[in-house]
């Protein structure tokens, strides 16, 4: 049972549909030469604000009444939700307020406060993040708009896979990254009501595995520190976005760090696109798994290109 209707993804998809770009999706046959394979890469790199979490976040800030609107919204995010959420708010005519981790990268923080909002700084750990949030929100009355672990968030982001099976209606496989699992079981659901022949990937990083674990013991198990090149996919499966993704996952694949600079650098050279690391484990997963997408049509999100040029890996 999917706690979220074939009809609310559609209604979301047209109501945020002015707010947002229909990004491209491209392909590249040096890559397809390489996987043996079709790939097709869609390009949330080019979406507003730098990644998918646009679509997510207006669709959450959209269904608030007028009441919660003037007292504002408020988040916890490492960087791309936060962009997300503070270019939202600017459009809706409200007041973003977002508790970052101090380790955030400088040019997502820069990019929060040119849309208007406010950072509060935290300890990077999951701990931390909830607990200034939830002492904000006490202080405050602001609506606290989760990164991941909200249905209207998680609508939001299904929009991305619904607009490629509208393009591509008999893709064996579309590759997510995974994080918090706000993309991944938005990806799914639209998947299990657009195209139930196309199974559904997470890649996500070794080092902050959580999402791998739980999957495979069944229940969430959060990693305390998640250590990956890849800042976007830091975060643990909600219970919200686990559910879904437990049941109708079709595999969660584990790439290194290596892996994922690799398959970014790749990107950049063959594709001349600027994508940022957590946006590479789609296509790092693919390659390390080259018998799995052999011969098959895949779709690989690449899910934004917030990255801080000074701090490139290559």
């Amino acid at each position: 049972m999917l706690p979220i209707s074939k009809n609310e993804i559609v209604t979301a998809h047209r109501c945020i549909g002015s707010k947002i770009h229909r990004t491209p999706i491209l392909t590249s046959k040096y890559l397809d030469g390489l996987t043996n394979g079709q790939l097709f890469f869609k390009c949330e790199n080019f979406q507003k604000t730098g990644s998918f979490k646009i679509r997510g976040a207006t669709n959450a800030i959209m269904n608030l009444g007028k009441g919660a609107l003037a007292k504002g919204v408020a988040t916890h995010s490492s960087g791309n939700h936060a962009q997300a959420l503070a270019f939202a708010a600017l459009n809706m005519q409200t007041k973003a307020t977002v508790v970052m981790p101090s380790s955030s990268s400088a040019i997502k923080k820069a990019a929060v406060r040119e849309y208007g909002a406010d950072i509060i700084e935290c300890e990077p750990n999951q701990a931390s993040r909830e607990s200034t949030l939830e002492t904000f929100i006490e202080k405050t009355g602001a609506t606290s708009i989760h990164p991941f672990n909200n249905y209207d968030v998680m609508t939001g982001q299904a929009t991305c896979a619904k607009e490629i099976l509208e393009e591509m209606s008999d893709l064996d496989y579309i590759v997510a990254p995974v994080g918090g699992g706000g993309l991944l079981s938005g990806t799914i659901m639209s998947a299990q009501y657009f195209s139930t022949s196309t199974k559904v990937v997470a890649a996500e990083p070794k080092g902050a595995g959580d999402a791998y674990q739980s999957w495979m013991h069944g229940e969430i198990v959060p990693i305390d520190h998640p250590n990956t090149i890849a800042d976007g996919l830091l975060t643990t499966v909600g219970d919200k976005t686990f559910p879904v993704i437990r049941e109708f996952v079709d595999e969660i694949l584990t790439v290194s760090d290596e892996e994922i600079i690799q398959s970014m650098k790749i990107i950049w050279e063959r594709m001349k696109i600027i994508i940022e690391p957590s946006s590479a484990v789609t296509l790092a997963a693919v390659l390390a798994n080259p018998i799995k997408f052999s011969n098959k049509k895949v779709a690989l999100i690449l899910s934004g290109g917030n990255v801080d040029l000074k701090k490139l890996p290559f």
